[in-house]
């Protein structure tokens, strides 16, 4: 019973950083495609993206910010990028580490 509980917490939380991962790559896909930010289904793709990135990873002070023309896609691509390859990382290793 416990290997089965601790099988399905494993698969949970590798879902939630799968999504997070998706969200900032589906993010800065639309930022860099200048997708209408009016729209709304836009609006909270890019919210929920601006969410997952823990500031850490922020478009606006992340990792690395670029300067000059083009810099918002850069920067969205960039630290999105990085973002999602640390959820990714992240859901895998605790995969790992609670399944039994």
């Amino acid at each position: 019973m416990a290997t089965k509980i601790r099988a399905r917490l494993a698969q949970l939380l590798w879902l939630a950083c799968a999504l997070a991962a998706l969200l900032l790559a589906i993010g800065a896909l639309l930022i860099a495609l200048k997708a209408n930010q009016r729209n709304d289904l836009v609006d909270f793709v890019l919210r929920a993206a601006d969410f997952v990135d823990l500031g850490v990873f922020s478009r606006a002070d992340g990792i690395k910010q670029f300067r000059g023309q083009g810099a918002d896609v850069k920067n969205a691509l960039f630290n999105w990028g990085l973002g999602a390859i640390a959820w990714l990382v992240v859901g895998r290793i605790l995969d790992r580490i609670i399944k039994p």
